[in-house]
């Protein structure tokens, strides 16, 4: 009887230590999906900063790959506080998040824009660019969409 007894208590506790994993995974994912918000909502804020830079459509499709030396130096053109933004919220969903990076689009010629952030959740290396959940090459996606 104590043999079956400690079957079924073991059965048990691997139970409890599947859930416990699940759990930690689970949390770890919407942690993600917090920070992926919180970025999201830095680049509004930087392009409602600098209106100007949106309005001349600077801000239309940035992807964040150049640092313009403005900032160490003299000032920046509205312009290249836009590349810098860019440049810098990009710099962040990278260190925040595995294979962080983000867009901004221009819907249409309406005065809204997508923001999309992309990071790996998994973190199985996956190098795609969609948001498919069932597509294992495929990264996670947080969208929205606002008006500066």
């Amino acid at each position: 009887e104590v043999l079956i007894a400690i079957v079924v208590l073991s059965i048990g506790l691997l139970g409890l230590a599947g859930l416990q994993a699940a759990g930690l995974r689970n949390n770890n994912g919407a942690y993600m999906r917090t920070i992926a918000t919180q970025q999201a909502y830095d680049i509004a804020d930087r392009m409602r900063a600098n209106r100007v830079a949106v309005i001349a459509g600077v801000y239309d499709s940035i992807s964040g790959t150049n640092n313009p030396s403005c900032i160490t130096t003299t000032g920046c053109t509205t312009t290249q506080m836009a590349q810098h933004d860019a440049f810098e919220w990009n710099t962040l969903n990278a260190a925040l998040l595995p294979s962080g990076q983000g867009t901004v689009t221009r819907i249409g010629t309406s005065n809204r824009f997508t923001v999309k952030v992309i990071w790996d959740d998994a973190r199985t290396g996956a190098t795609g660019t969609g948001c498919d959940r069932n597509n294992p090459a495929d990264l996670t996606c947080f969208e929205m969409s606002f008006e500066p």
